[in-house]
């Protein structure tokens, strides 16, 4: 377990776990269904990552945009690779949405569309509706 697992609330905020990687929920949910791809292995750059985690990428990439699609129908993804303040190798995934979705009676935007994100701008969430957030990915990753 790294730094970056933590930070972001593994294993309480785990989606689905792999040999090399992590998708966790992501707590500020800039865009519906926000994720974060987090590497197992020890590499604060992606240039070492290793091989094994490459070759499984493509599989965890493929679940990732299959369950968002199926749950949320997003129109775009983005995968954010900064590593600026947590230094693990990890990608912010987030589903990009050209008008507003609702999930549980809440209204979901991202004023970003059709441009880059906007991560200063957050969802308004819960813990509560996190939680069904986190659920609901749950169970579309263990349906396949």
């Amino acid at each position: 377990m790294n730094a970056t697992m933590i930070k972001f609330g593994y294993p309480d905020t785990l989606v689905k776990e792999y040999a090399n990687w992590v998708v966790v929920l992501r707590p500020q949910q800039v865009t519906l269904g926000a994720l974060v791809l987090i590497c197992k292995n020890e590499a604060d750059a992606l240039s070492k990552v290793s091989s094994e985690a490459f070759a499984e990428l493509k599989a965890v990439t493929m679940a990732i945009e299959r369950n968002l699609k199926s749950c949320f129908a997003y129109d775009k993804i983005n995968y954010l690779l900064l590593m600026m303040v947590d230094q693990d190798v990890h990608f912010h995934v987030l589903p990009r949405y050209a008008g507003s979705r609702g999930f549980e009676q809440a209204a979901f935007t991202d004023p970003g569309w059709p441009g880059p994100p906007d991560l200063t701008w957050t969802n308004t969430t819960g813990e509560s509706l996190n939680k069904s957030i986190l659920d609901h990915l749950r169970q579309a990753f263990a349906g396949r």
